[in-house]
């Protein structure tokens, strides 16, 4: 904790050839109200850029770090660091609103068996992808698939303490089918051991929504499809979530919506490489 009793913030920002997305970032976190933070720039670039633009932001407690390519491969760096009391994990490409860090710490503060917290994201216009959940929700292994995404997580360093390291074989960077969802196995894990994280629908992080792009929803699914087969979820999960994206073709098709049906249709195949993928790297270890 600080001296004024406000605990102290470590962000994780991975960063590859972005330099003015992450100096938006950055400008957004300068206009925090809330000045017990450090941000940790685990800087993937092959060449000096990142370095001086740091340089130009002396106004916040920035450490830069260095790593190999790969998402998870870059926060794992930056685990072995950090020493706050809350940890975050913004993209390198999101911003914080105003008031966004006071307003966690408050929370975090204000209940001392809360872990940790999720929010949602909003493009700059305000819209948010249909599939966010609007209800507030303790976190479970099962409801958590809708209700978490990275650079809205915070969570007590404790909590890092036991869960350890991000799964290498996912996030952006990995050479696997199911490049994605790096997050979501960090929670499952995290509520598996006991922790309380609240996902709080009304804590926005502002960042593009995405596209129907069928490679992200294949991606995606794949990434879905393996950490259902990892974590051993019951037959009666892996069935329902296998089965999800073929309700949104049926949808679709109905509406004549063929580029949504053919998203469905990626998530769909992509649940079921995972699935698949996952028991056979499994065997072959």
């Amino acid at each position: 904790m600080t001296e004024l009793g406000r605990p102290k913030i470590d962000l994780v920002v991975p960063t590859v050839g972005r330099t003015n997305e992450l100096e938006a970032l950055l400008r957004s976190l300068e206009r925090q109200s809330y000045d017990a933070l450090r941000v940790l720039v685990v800087d993937q670039s092959d060449d000096d850029g990142v370095e001086a633009l740091l340089a130009r932001h002396e106004a916040l407690h920035i450490e830069h770090l260095r790593s190999a390519r790969g998402l998870s491969r870059a926060r794992n760096v930056a685990l072995e660091r950090v020493a706050a009391d809350i940890v975050g994990f913004p993209d390198d490409d999101c911003l914080y609103p105003p008031g966004l860090l006071e307003r966690v710490a408050e929370q975090l503060s204000a209940d001392s068996d809360l872990d940790g917290l999720t929010g949602r994201a909003e493009d700059a216009s305000g819209a948010s992808s249909e599939s966010w959940k609007r209800d507030a929700a303790m976190l479970t292994d099962h409801n958590l698939w809708n209700r978490a995404i990275s650079f809205t997580i915070f969570i007590r360093r404790a909590v890092v303490g036991r869960v350890g390291a991000f799964d290498e074989r996912l996030g952006l960077g990995s050479p696997e089918p199911w490049s994605s969802g790096e997050e979501i196995d960090y929670l499952i894990r995290a509520v598996r051991t006991g922790a309380r994280i609240e996902y709080e629908p009304s804590l926005v992080v502002q960042h593009d929504v995405r596209v129907d792009d069928s490679r992200i929803a294949y991606r995606d699914g794949a990434s879905v499809g393996y950490l259902l087969r990892k974590h051993r979820y019951p037959t009666r999960t892996v069935a329902r979530m296998l089965a999800r994206p073929l309700g949104g073709v049926v949808v679709s098709l109905a509406r004549l919506d063929r580029t949504r049906a053919a998203y469905y249709a990626a998530s769909w195949r992509g649940r079921v490489r995972g699935y698949r993928g996952a028991s056979r790297s499994k065997s072959s270890r």
